[in-house]
């Protein structure tokens, strides 16, 4: 195989072909499928982004069930793909391997920490490329390369085999160009929903809406709406959860870094560990969040949880920017890379806190300076809606000319 060799986009790790069993026959027979390096392959070695950490690892006794599923379906591995370090950032450059190159903006980051996932789908390395989503690394990769990419209900993939970083957000997600190989996938790994799918109510809250970062990004995201608009029905404004955005971002950001503390913060700690220091510091937030905030700040997901499922109900979709820009560049500052991280959380943390299923459509481009880039839109629908968000993101793909 050596895949490597002609890995352009830096997407793949350079690991040893280890040879991996799937079915010949199948739903998925004949894509090929690139693996998120924080996913047991038997046999392989899972390094989870970080160097120490592959120096550690033993090759695994088992697959990640939810990978077998897309092995036993027909689907060959081709490579473990990078991902950011301990999984925890969401622009795609790892400081301890050559970055991911975005296929779609080259002189843009791919996002992560689906980082090398993303790139592998959008460069044709892959048709499938699996990803985790824990604040945004689905989603994220999905908007900045032009790809589809849902982060699915908490819990209803399994996560058995998987790096944890914040289980109460852990997600399982995946990558694809085509509406179509998206939706095969979906079947395999949640099952064809049976009936008819409910009509949706499309709804749109203004002050998401406002989050987009300036004229070209709202122009485009209008622009989008009106194809969702078009395909699905009109989009009308409701009211808001009775809680402020800067509520939410704590709530997400305090409870994200405990439990991501809790989970590798005893590990990340150890003499000599090669750790970025974003990284570091990610994790090390999270030992500074007293039991008491744990506390409130999990009352207040509870309630948002219940006040944003009752304003959706069992047919409500909730329109929304995925991300607020385009992708940044790939040498943006620190205080630029920063500032997209702050704003960004405030559109993600909605899917993150309620457990809800949220898809990201590539459905948007903007021009730069450097020529254009991608831009995704998002639809958001209640617990278990996850099929019915994808067959809607076809529909709307297809409508447009974009499937």
């Amino acid at each position: 195989m050596n895949l490597k060799t002609r890995d352009r986009l830096n997407a793949f790790l350079d690991l040893p072909d280890v040879p991996v069993e799937s079915a010949t026959t199948g739903p998925l027979a004949g894509l090929t499928l690139g693996v998120k390096d924080i996913f047991d392959v038997k046999g392989n070695l899972s390094g989870w982004g970080n160097p120490d950490r592959l120096d550690e690892a033993v090759p695994a006794a088992a697959t990640a069930p939810a990978v077998q599923k897309l092995l036993d379906a027909g689907a060959r591995f081709i490579g473990k793909t990078q991902t950011e370090e301990l999984a925890f950032s969401m622009l795609g450059q790892n400081v301890h391997f050559a970055h991911p190159v975005n296929p779609a903006a080259p002189g843009r980051v791919t996002g992560g920490s689906s980082s090398g996932s993303a790139a592998a789908v959008a460069g044709g390395l892959a048709d499938i490329g699996t990803g985790s989503d824990t604040g945004g690394s689905v989603r994220v990769p999905a908007s900045f390369c032009g790809l589809i990419g849902l982060r699915t209900t908490h819990g209803a993939i399994s996560l058995e085999g998987t790096m944890p970083l914040a289980p109460s957000f852990d997600t399982f997600g995946w990558f694809a160009k085509d509406a179509e190989i998206y939706e095969r996938v979906g079947e395999v790994l949640l099952g064809a929903a049976k009936g008819k799918d409910k009509t949706p109510r499309l709804i749109s809250l203004p002050a998401l809406d406002e989050l987009v970062s300036g004229p070209a990004e709202a122009k485009a995201y209008g622009r989008m709406r009106n194809t969702i608009s078009n395909a699905l029905g009109p989009v009308h404004a409701a009211k808001q959860p009775s809680f402020s955005i800067d509520e939410l971002y704590w709530a997400m950001r305090k409870l994200q870094a405990y439990e991501a503390w809790m989970a590798q913060g005893e590990w990340i700690s150890a003499e000599g560990r090669r750790i970025g220091q974003g990284i570091y510091d990610r994790f090390a937030f999270g030992r500074t969040v007293s039991a008491a905030e744990v506390s409130e700040e999990t009352n207040r997901r509870d309630a948002f949880r219940k006040a944003l499922g009752d304003l959706l109900g069992e047919d409500g979709i909730l329109v929304l920017p995925t991300v607020p820009c385009v992708a940044p560049l790939a040498d943006s500052s620190d205080e630029e890379k920063g500032a997209f991280r702050e704003r960004a959380i405030r559109l993600l943390c909605w899917s993150g806190l309620s457990g809800f299923p949220q898809i990201s459509l590539p459905l948007g481009s903007i021009g730069t300076g450097d020529g254009s880039a991608p831009f995704g839109i998002s639809l958001l629908g209640p617990a278990m809606s996850d099929m019915a968000l994808i067959r809607l993101g076809r529909k709307v793909l297809e409508a447009a000319g974009k499937a």
